[in-house]
């Protein structure tokens, strides 16, 4: 379209067409800072897991080429008795640590919660052993637990009891992996639950001990139930990272598990079925099981703990 200009010529009106950017193009820069954060999980998370999948279903060494197999591997998983000997040795560990480590929790948190002396101090004393080496605690404890050298027998042998081979027999085995995991995780566990203890209201409490409730009613009767959701969190987390014990086994017996192999847990098996056997596919499979296991035992404790919503 022409248009007269002041010296009385024409021009073409080029007006560009003044159209709103697209959403997609307006959230462009939002989506171009947080996308290293997606590539490197895409790389680094999801692909090992999509891939696990897939050589679950080959035999494969690692370096040659890979077979298909289909469901072989989970086939013989269920009639592998090295692995069902892995299951129970995980899920006594399990017991053993995870019960008393939330009770011992649940009482330090409750102490922590009063009215004591360098509460501070104490919060992180008992967290300290959290963020500290798993590997160097193992090693501690390894001393400690020691057929021959050991304090802990040094001890017995002090108040004229025999000394136990902690380390060769099946049971002392499982229960110095266990003190070592309850050793490790009660304090993490313990902050947890005091900050459920600092969310109640303390209304409540005086309301209670008004009526005369006496301490230990008190704590049955208000604590634990308003902690409910706190120690379903902790037991789910517990049970996630019980059945997942790899380090305290490896460090404290290496990869045979000690004698029968006793201290074998779940993942010391994958991680011998995968990089010691180099049956990629079979180690595969044995985490998918270890997933399934996982998830069926946190629905179990969610149903136990937590209970139905009632409406």
């Amino acid at each position: 379209m022409a248009v007269e200009t002041l010296s009385g010529t024409s021009a073409v009106s080029t007006t560009p067409d003044h159209r709103p950017p697209s959403r997609f193009r307006r959230a462009l820069p939002q989506y171009a800072a947080i996308s290293p954060f997606f590539v490197l999980f895409a790389i680094f998370g999801a692909f090992p897991v999509l891939f696990s999948i897939y050589i679950s279903f080959h035999s494969w060494n690692g370096i040659g080429e890979m077979k298909w197999v289909g469901l072989e591997q989970y086939t013989y998983l269920f009639t592998d008795p090295e692995f069902w000997t892995a299951i129970v040795n995980t899920l006594i560990i399990w017991v053993l640590s995870t019960v008393p480590m939330l009770f011992l929790a649940l009482v330090i948190a409750n102490a922590l919660h009063k009215t004591v002396r360098f509460r501070g101090f104490y919060r992180v004393a008992y967290f300290i052993p959290n963020i500290t080496s798993v590997v160097a605690v193992t090693m501690v404890f390894g001393s400690i637990f020691s057929n021959n050298f050991g304090l802990l027998n040094a001890f017995l042998q002090s108040v004229g009891l025999d000394k136990i081979e902690w380390l060769s027999q099946p049971w002392g085995i499982k229960i110095a992996i266990a003190t070592i995991v309850t050793w490790r995780w009660v304090g993490y566990n313990a902050i947890i639950f005091l900050a459920g203890l600092q969310a109640i209201s303390a209304d409540v409490y005086e309301a209670a001990k008004v009526d005369g409730a006496s301490s230990v009613q008190t704590f049955f009767r208000i604590t634990v139930p308003m902690l409910r959701p706190v120690i379903l969190f902790t037991a789910i987390t517990s049970t996630i990272g019980g059945l997942q014990i790899f380090t305290e086994s490896q460090v404290l017996l290496g990869n045979s598990g000690g004698p029968g192999a006793a201290g074998t847990t779940i993942v010391t098996y994958l991680y011998n079925s995968a990089f010691v056997d180099n049956q990629f596919g079979y180690g595969a499979a044995v985490g998918w099981a270890l997933f399934v296991l996982i998830a069926l035992f946190s629905i179990i404790n969610w149903r136990l703990v937590g209970g139905r919503d009632k409406s």
